[in-house]
């Protein structure tokens, strides 16, 4: 039925449109996970993935549809200022739908006070903050103190090096199938939304404080990954559709580089606003 109601092919994506799509899905993904397995002594365990699981089913039919559309127009154009401006519009829609699902992960986290809903994502952001003490900061929260790299060169090349290693990961699996980074791209959204509820000292009036706080970097590097995201799924409809054989194939090759090329320069910028730009206001 929701499908139905929030069916993608009915009128043209824009950003208004699928930042509320993103706050629907993100909104019945948690609270159906807190509805229907909080309670359960085993899949309570796994609450974040299947908050994740949950959001990915949801935006299927949408990541699906508008790559099959860019891909289309992919075979028109040629340079690289001509295909971002073919593709600009659909890497918008995805950064509002991320958006989406920020917004309605860290409200309703911090509304409804479950720490188990996000809690794989929780853990994940001790990792990488705190990796000498992780249960530590498991149980007390404690994210005001960041044993990252102190030379911020060094941290900067550590960033760069994960951003990469996701952005290839988001590419294989959207080649892999098409719609399939999304599951990457959503995970990211929860664990910032984890970080964010944190940041804010689960304070709901603070969220929009979080979000900047995560996101004067975070929106050039998860653009990065939907472009590389776009990239794979382009390359492979666009192989299915005409073939490794056909004159479109190099074309669509050329095209997908672009891509690539486009979000590494990106994900190096992000890393550079990370350690350089985000600290001067935070």
């Amino acid at each position: 039925m929701l499908e139905s109601i929030v069916n993608p092919t009915k009128k043209e994506h824009g950003p208004l449109k699928m930042f509320f799509v993103g706050l629907i899905y993100a909104s019945l993904s948690l609270l159906l996970v807190k509805w229907f397995f909080s309670q359960d002594p085993v899949l309570s365990k796994y609450s974040g993935i299947i908050v994740v699981t949950f959001c990915v089913i949801f935006s299927m039919p949408f990541i699906f549809y508008i790559i099959k559309k860019e891909e289309q127009e992919d075979e028109r154009v040629f340079g690289f200022l001509s295909v971002w401006e073919i593709h600009k519009d659909a890497i918008f829609s995805f950064l509002w739908l991320f958006f989406g699902f920020i917004v309605a992960f860290s409200f309703w986290y911090i509304f409804i006070g479950d720490s188990s809903l996000l809690n794989a994502q929780i853990e994940t952001y001790c990792r990488i903050n705190r990796p000498n003490d992780i249960s530590g900061c498991i149980e007390g929260y404690d994210f005001s103190k960041n044993t990252g790299a102190s030379i911020k060169e060094i941290r900067l090349l550590s960033i760069i090096e994960n951003n990469i290693y996701v952005m290839i990961f988001t590419l294989l699996l959207s080649l892999i199938f098409g719609a399939g980074a999304i599951f990457v791209l959503a995970w990211n959204a929860s664990v910032i939304s984890a970080a964010i509820a944190i940041f804010t000292d689960h304070s709901i009036k603070d969220i929009p404080l979080g979000i900047l706080r995560y996101m004067i970097h975070g929106f050039p590097e998860i653009a990065a990954y939907f472009i590389a995201a776009l990239a794979g799924g382009i390359f492979g409809v666009g192989v299915l559709r005409n073939g490794i054989k056909s004159k479109k194939f190099l074309h669509v090759v050329e095209n997908t580089i672009m891509l690539i090329f486009m979000a590494i320069l990106i994900i190096i910028l992000a890393a550079l606003m990370e350690v350089y730009l985000t600290p001067l206001f935070f």
